[in-house]
């Protein structure tokens, strides 16, 4: 088993008023050649929107594109024809393909909104764009992992370009759950959105993560209450 820990504390910092954001990997003005990507996830940004603020209309291609509310709700509209609001509880997935253009914006001219986006390199390149979002039973993840983002679209999760699996856990004190691969040769991303966690022998707290290779099974102990996103991707690209 490989182990990379990355503190919460050490992630990059941007805040231009509107947009107050943390990046866990190389992302626009902010550049860390150590931290570039971990196999095929390519971006993490964890992003706090001022009420009325947002990204107007831009450009992406072979990406794949997954957003997660954690508190608000984010307005959507694409030029696939893809538009909606999404809030916590729900997430959205976008196959950027060939190329979309779209635009992300707080849906409360008040209210702050905090997502998580993260970017995994596609399994293959210039498929047609697709647009995606679904709202999940929060009450099935309760000491049990439920996968939102698989390619085979079991158990209700909704569709990725990537031998990639996106589960979250909300896991009681003191209780453990195992994280099993689900392709071979798979690694894990670990990321604490809540609580503290032992994943591996490592004590992390909230927004700490830890990348896991070269294992098929890892233990995670919630030390508090724990809310857990777990990226699985492949590790070569």
């Amino acid at each position: 088993m490989n182990t990379q820990y990355y503190p919460a504390a050490d992630r990059g910092h941007v805040n231009i008023g509107w947009l107050n954001a943390r990046h866990s990997f190389s992302f626009g003005q902010w550049q860390d050649p150590q931290k570039i990507h971990f196999g095929a996830l390519r971006v993490l940004n964890d992003d706090i929107i001022m009420g009325g603020g947002g990204f107007p209309p831009h450009p992406h291609d072979n990406m794949e594109i997954v957003t997660i509310p954690l508190s608000g709700a984010l307005a959507h509209k694409d030029s696939t024809g893809g538009n909606g609001i999404i809030k916590a509880g729900d997430v959205q997935v976008m196959s950027a393909g060939t190329g979309v253009e779209h635009s992300e914006f707080n849906a409360s001219k008040s209210d702050e909104l905090n997502l998580l986006q993260v970017w995994v390199f596609p399994k293959k390149r210039n498929i047609e764009p697709r647009y995606d979002q679904r709202s999940f039973d929060t009450a099935t993840r309760n000491n049990k992992w439920q996968a939102v983002v698989r390619p085979d679209e079991t158990d209700g999760a909704m569709w990725i370009n990537q031998d990639a699996v996106f589960s979250l856990v909300q896991l009681d004190a003191e209780k453990q759950i195992d994280y099993t691969t689900q392709f071979n040769g798979n690694g894990v991303y670990f990321f604490v959105i809540d609580g503290s966690v032992d994943i591996a022998g490592h004590q992390l707290g909230k927004r700490d993560a830890l990348g896991v290779s070269e294992a098929n099974r890892t233990a995670v102990t919630a030390i508090k209450n724990a809310f857990i996103l777990a990226i699985e991707v492949p590790m070569t690209l």
